[in-house]
């Protein structure tokens, strides 16, 4: 049985507000100081890129209304697979300005579909 795309975006959504919470108050150098916020955003990050990924798979159409998803799913891919070479720097930089222009198109899509 498949999920629904409306699960796929509410994992992304969760992520991201969760990505948002774990590094609020913070600033780079925070960040780059805590190995466990780090950890804990770029799991977030690998699970916003799955999610997006199995969409991307599922529902083209709907997919393809989230802005940037091939270099998200790019990005969970250097996450997971390019793990030694990952800059914290690059991570903090998607946080602060990546993740909430993703959030809102995501909501903007689940108050589209409903039942969110």
């Amino acid at each position: 049985m498949q999920r629904d795309p409306r699960a796929f975006l509410w994992d992304v959504r969760e992520a991201a507000l969760a990505i948002q919470a774990f590094t609020a108050g913070m600033d780079v150098a925070a960040f780059a100081d805590n190995e466990m916020a780090q950890s804990a955003v770029e799991r977030k990050f690998e699970i916003i890129g799955e999610a997006l990924n199995q969409l991307a798979k599922l529902d083209t159409a709907l997919a393809a209304r989230i802005p940037d998803l091939p270099k998200i799913v790019a990005f969970r891919n250097q996450l997971i697979h390019g793990y030694a070479t990952v800059n914290v720097s690059t991570v903090w930089n998607v946080t602060q300005n990546a993740l909430q222009p993703l959030l809102d198109a995501v909501q903007t899509l689940m108050n589209e579909l409903g039942d969110t």
